[in-house]
């Protein structure tokens, strides 16, 4: 039951991070909402392993995490204008 509730809330923090990702005046803050909603989504990851007893979403979201990093690193450069 617990872990129902905490699912509800995180899903509800996705929603309002792609909220602020479409309506985002400028490029950096949609940026910084799509990074948010992927930390908030390795949470749930996190979390769906934990209530189901399947760790491998435990894994999955640790390689998610890394990947996103890499990410969020490119579009930082690319905002920068450091990728040519």
């Amino acid at each position: 039951m617990i872990g129902t509730i905490y699912l509800v809330i995180i899903g509800l923090g996705v929603v309002l991070c792609v909220l602020r990702m479409m309506r985002g005046p400028t490029a950096p803050d949609r940026a910084v909402a799509l990074d948010t909603a992927v930390t908030v989504t390795t949470a749930l990851l996190v979390l769906i392993g934990f209530v189901l007893n399947r760790y491998v979403y435990l894994d999955v979201s640790l390689v998610y995490a890394v990947l996103t990093f890499v990410g969020s690193v490119a579009i930082a450069r690319y905002l920068e204008g450091g990728i040519p």
